[in-house]
């Protein structure tokens, strides 16, 4: 595949932050390409500027300067309202602390980005009982959140994520508050979800064992790539 065949591509991506006195600069113009059916992990220590690139690939930041194309569509040129719309039907996110809503059961979280995308009552049901099932929470999707374990919320984000069949999950530290047995559990289901259902996944954690389970992996230093296994793939 060519560069053009890419699922998303960043160009030059940098980003500062304005201090009182000066500015940070958090990444330093990275590059990078997500191929379909890729599955990534970004690493690198806290202040690394990892989440900050998956924001940004998320189009829920924009960076200071460079490239984001997504099928070769320029992202930094659309409005917010535009942006908005594209990651609704494109993008499924993922992130540390689950983001449910408390006072939502775990079914009406799972069916917010249909109702938001105005599918219907019945399509919308087929599609949160498909994916609860294959993420095996179909039996508590009556439950609230806070009568869910910690697997079993991150689960339900998870589903609620893939409710729209998006092209590509973005998940930021998704075993960052989960304990070791569980941060596995995870691990097995992306790679599950990667390799039954072609979907593409960029992932960031700083966990080590988490990492080692993605067939793709990068390191961030200091706003810059750096290889962490000489065997593995990097551009």
């Amino acid at each position: 595949m060519s560069s053009k065949d890419a699922l998303i591509k960043a160009s030059g991506i940098k980003k500062s932050f304005k201090t009182r006195e000066s500015s940070l600069d958090v990444l330093k113009g990275v590059d990078l390409e997500v191929m379909p059916g890729d599955m990534l992990c970004i690493q690198g220590s806290s202040g690394a500027g990892k989440s900050t690139l998956l924001q940004i690939l998320g189009t829920l930041d924009r960076p200071t300067d460079g490239d984001l194309r997504f099928e070769d569509k320029n992202l930094l040129n659309m409005k917010e309202d535009e942006l908005a719309k594209f990651r609704l039907e494109n993008l499924g996110f993922v992130f540390q602390f689950h983001q449910l809503m408390a006072e939502f059961s775990a079914y009406e979280n799972v069916e917010l980005p249909c109702r938001i995308a105005g599918l219907g009552k019945s399509e919308t049901k087929e599609r949160v009982e498909y994916w609860a099932e294959a993420l095996g929470v179909a039996h508590r999707l009556k439950h609230f959140p806070s009568e869910l374990s910690g697997g079993e919320q991150q689960r339900i984000a998870i589903a609620r994520a893939l409710v729209m069949k998006p092209k590509l999950l973005l998940a930021d530290e998704p075993t960052g508050n989960l304990d070791s047995e569980n941060t596995a559990n995870t691990a097995e289901l992306l790679i599950k979800l990667h390799e039954e259902y072609g979907i593409s996944i960029v992932a960031v954690s700083h966990d080590d064992d988490f990492a080692k389970r993605f067939p793709r992996r990068k390191r961030l230093i200091d706003g810059h790539w750096e290889k962490i296994d000489r065997n593995l793939l990097f551009q």
